[in-house]
């Protein structure tokens, strides 16, 4: 049985009370919108005396009631605007039940309202709403957290306190701190800004935005452990995609020259930061470019991401400056590695890769291979350390067994990833388009399996066909969305750009907490 605090049964009282008025507390009839608060507040002039029928709905977020008048706010999907509420007004006749009762005494913190009426200046410069219709159109049941504020007495500043700043419950209660907290908006705003202006630069050059399978039954195009879930009419196992890159690549094979998609995938790792096992990706790949081309339509279109976001190429992350303007540094692996650590890999044994790791205080286990010790390597000592945009280009082939090998560097692919703000926020290829050596690849992927890493590639027989087909030579990218936003947003976690990031149970230990099911 639901517990209720002593103000959510006031506010259930007040509730039926309306009723008993014979005020549908949830009516179903529109309210005709006309105009939002912002855009009055920026365009009303009194000279002009315009705005003079305007309706508008949202919250009531405070209430002075100063006798026969009252001032209130109303928040609405662009901000808060003063309310001036006169009793004979909305009550132009002898029953002032509605103002005296209604308004005053049912009426809460929270409630939607709509609200007909004029705008005017009062006395003391504010612009605010003469109101002459007032609608009650939901009744809030949960009082909403309120932030307070006092004068130090020291300083004259205002203190505020008693705000919903606590983390994890603005994740849990996403709607509750978006309407406390409005500036949380604005990150939400600029996220999908940056996918419409990603979306407008892909559709300009002709490429086709697509949708791949999210349940596959095998699951490819990346390193990292999945999903798994039943088909109960088919019987048998299905994964959440952990990329679409196979899926894009036999659309390449089927004759589109440029495919991209904003893609849902699910990777069942660690959470952190910079990790949700559910994130947004855009992939794009486009015949008979390479990896060198890739690059520059990378650089291209994230500054032309930050100036549709910021009007400029600059941004600030943090306590950094970052700048998106082209052209970005570049570095092969190598050339990142030694820089940074004095280390030379190249043409280095396993063995002396693990001595190297172990003298750079870098932790392993027995399942990494050549490709893996590198990757902890880099992901220590460099990656963090790159925080204006950089391209690292030149990946060993065991690293990346879907790029296509170097045209002129023995044991090397011909593969970049981006790392800005000291993160990686792109990877991309000259894609591997032949299927014997396809096939191969994806043999060594599985011993690696079988060494214990769990993260390795299954083999892909349906794939490997449609190489067989025959594949142009293709460019291929994906960028991670999530991360591009947190760091065109400010942003310092992950759950921050996503509106519903995954949490552990509230309940766990309730009677009423679901029973997990077997496997993953």
């Amino acid at each position: 049985m639901q517990h209720l605090s002593e103000q959510e049964q006031i506010r259930r009282q007040k509730l039926e009370e309306l009723q008993k008025l014979g005020i549908e507390p949830y009516p179903s009839e529109l309210f005709d919108v006309n105009f939002y608060a912002q855009e009055i507040l920026d365009n009303y002039h009194p000279e002009l005396n315009n705005f003079q029928e305007v309706s508008l709905a949202g919250r009531l977020m405070s209430v002075r009631v100063k006798g026969k008048a009252s001032f209130a706010e109303l928040q609405d999907a662009s901000g808060r605007i003063q309310l001036y509420i006169n009793r004979d007004e909305i009550c132009p006749g002898e029953d002032k039940e509605f103002y005296n009762t209604v308004f005053k005494k049912l009426l809460d913190l929270g409630d939607f309202i709509g609200v007909k009426g004029r705008v005017f200046v009062t006395m003391v410069g504010e612009t605010s709403i003469h109101v002459t219709g007032l609608t009650v159109l939901s009744k809030s049941l949960r009082p909403l957290p309120v932030v307070k504020e006092r004068v130090d007495e020291a300083t004259g500043e205002k203190i505020t306190y008693d705000a919903f700043t606590d983390p994890e419950a603005r994740y849990r209660q996403r709607y509750v701190d978006l309407v406390v907290n409005p500036h949380v908006r604005e990150a939400f705003i600029k996220r999908t800004q940056l996918v419409q202006a990603m979306r407008n630069y892909l559709n300009d050059k002709g490429y086709l935005e697509v949708e791949t399978p999210i349940l596959q039954p095998l699951y490819g195009g990346a390193a990292a452990r999945p999903f798994k879930t039943h088909h109960n009419t088919l019987d048998m196992t299905l994964y959440l995609r952990i990329a679409n890159e196979l899926y894009l690549k036999r659309l390449i094979v089927g004759g589109f020259d440029g495919v991209y998609e904003f893609s849902k995938d699910f990777r069942n790792e660690g959470m952190s930061r910079f990790h949700n096992p559910e994130f947004t990706q855009m992939e794009l790949y486009v015949a008979y470019k390479d990896y060198y081309w890739m690059m520059d339509l990378v650089e291209e279109m994230v500054e032309r991401v930050a100036l549709a976001l910021h009007g400029k190429t600059e941004v600030q992350v943090g306590e950094n400056l970052i700048n998106f303007q082209r052209p970005w540094k570049r570095f092969t692996m190598a050339e990142s590695i030694e820089h940074f650590t004095g280390f030379n890999i190249d043409g280095k044994s396993e063995d002396e890769l693990r001595a190297a790791a172990k003298e750079l205080k870098v932790g392993l286990d027995p399942s990494m291979g050549k490709a893996k010790i590198i990757d902890e390597i880099f992901g220590e000592h460099v990656e963090p350390k790159l925080i204006q945009p950089t391209f690292i280009t030149d990946y060993p082939v065991e690293m990346s067994p879907l790029a296509k090998k170097h045209r002129s560097k023995p044991g090397l692919v011909e593969r970049f990833e981006a790392i800005c703000n000291g993160k990686e926020i792109c990877n991309a290829f000259s894609e591997l388009n032949d299927p014997i050596d396809q096939r191969q690849r994806f043999e060594d992927q599985l011993e690696l399996g079988k060494r214990g890493d769990t993260e390795a590639m299954v083999l892909d027989e349906d794939f490997l066909r449609a190489l067989e087909y025959g594949m142009p030579p293709t460019a291929g990218l994906g960028i991670g969305i999530d991360r591009l936003s947190m760091i065109m947003t400010n942003s310092n976690s992950i759950q921050d750009v996503l509106f519903f990031p995954q949490m552990k149970p509230e309940y766990s230990k309730s009677e009423n907490a679901p029973k997990p099911e077997s496997g993953e």
